[in-house]
């Protein structure tokens, strides 16, 4: 039994990298029962479990199956008979050639929401290319957005892979879900990385359409282009993040700050940005990273520190709310968001490939005599 609101949900997960194991995550931290499928012999390592700091990989079982065997298919469909969803990550057209596609599955299971992740979708010129969040997030108008004035920069895969792709994932499958209680009809979710970072700039292309923002990196409210909403390097080398917008918090920011010169008066002025920008970093400069979150963490000035990897687990207000847990003694983020009645939590350590075969195969209904056919004919 899964802990969390998803309990009772049965997900199929093919094993692979990136976005597709980290919306298994996500929805085996609410609490759904999510099955990796893993490859017969495989090494522990990322898509396949086995190590610990596999974060990503947490909370499933594994079944590690040959799938060149037909035997091994076919559990395989006997399992997503029984599934709510399915998960896989490949390129358009390998899991047809297993015999898994979408028509295999949905003619077994005619519930099943058939969630495809890929980068470029499953059609389109691009469909069948290679690429990586870089890639996907290019083609947007994400990533001409981000970086200094001079080159765009990748912002890590956040963008693309987890927000364009786990992340919509997560929310199809389950509206996907949603609907086939509803009507007993499943379908399949071709979830894009190129189409989720395109919709996450909805905000951006409204502000672009109204006049409001320009095609350059850093002139812009949102891209450092604004003094009120940068990083500034203190003292000791260390970082802030400002972001006081509003007039009442960018007031709090100067009078704490002492930025009491008339010239910062003209808040939105575009064209002193550079100036007061340079007074700003000039007045951070004096001060180390924690005398400035002593005087303004605690105000509604918007200022925080920027903190590293293993400072962001000790921050007081991460504490406070356990947004990072430790399992094994592996630090990572603890489930999300938080529900009232069913909190979530993880369910397990990263598997080993085939750790769970015989327990997952007999909890989804595989019996036993089926079970020791797959080991004599070394389909598991």
């Amino acid at each position: 039994m899964g802990q969390g609101p998803l309990d009772g949900m049965r997900v199929i997960e093919f094993g692979g990298i990136g976005p597709a194991p980290f919306c298994g995550m996500l929805l085996s931290d609410l609490g759904a029962d999510v099955v990796r499928i893993d490859r017969k012999g495989m090494k522990a390592g990322p898509g396949v479990g086995g190590s610990p700091f596999a974060i990503t990989e947490r909370g499933r079982r594994s079944i590690a199956f040959d799938l060149k065997k037909p035997e091994a298919v076919e559990t395989c469909l006997d399992l997503i008979s029984c599934a709510d969803a399915l998960i896989e990550g490949y390129r358009p057209g390998v899991m047809e050639r297993l015999g898994l596609g979408p028509d295999q599955a949905l003619a077994r299971n005619p519930r099943l929401v058939y969630g495809r992740m890929t980068g470029w979708g499953q059609t389109g010129p691009n469909a069948k290319r290679a690429g990586h969040d870089i890639n996907f997030i290019a083609i947007s108008g994400a990533l001409a957005a981000i970086g200094t004035n001079d080159q765009p920069m990748a912002p890590l895969n956040l963008v693309g892979d987890f927000g364009g792709g786990a992340l919509y994932m997560a929310f199809g499958l389950l509206a996907g879900i949603v609907h086939a209680r509803q009507t007993g009809t499943g379908q399949v979710i071709d979830c894009a990385m190129s189409d989720g970072t395109a919709s996450l700039m909805a905000l951006f292309y409204s502000y672009q359409a109204a006049g409001r923002w320009g095609s350059g990196r850093r002139e812009n409210l949102l891209d450092g282009g604004a003094p009120f909403y940068d990083t500034y390097r203190c003292a000791d080398g260390k970082w802030i993040a400002v972001g006081a917008i509003e007039p009442q918090f960018y007031a709090i920011l100067r009078e704490r700050a002492g930025l009491t010169e008339p010239v910062f008066d003209a808040q939105m002025d575009k064209a002193r940005w550079p100036d007061l920008k340079a007074r700003i970093a000039s007045a951070i400069s004096a001060r180390n990273q924690a005398e400035w979150c002593d005087l303004l963490e605690d105000t509604d000035a918007c200022v925080t520190p920027i903190l590293d990897m293993a400072e962001a687990p000790l921050h007081p207000h991460n504490v406070a709310r356990g947004t990072f847990a430790e399992l094994e003694g592996i630090i990572q983020p603890a489930p999300t968001p938080r529900f009232s009645a069913t909190p979530g939590a993880i369910q397990g350590p990263p598997p080993k490939a085939g750790a769970h075969n015989e327990m997952a195969l007999r909890d989804w209904g595989i019996g036993p005599s089926m079970i020791e056919k797959l080991r004599r004919v070394g389909a598991i």
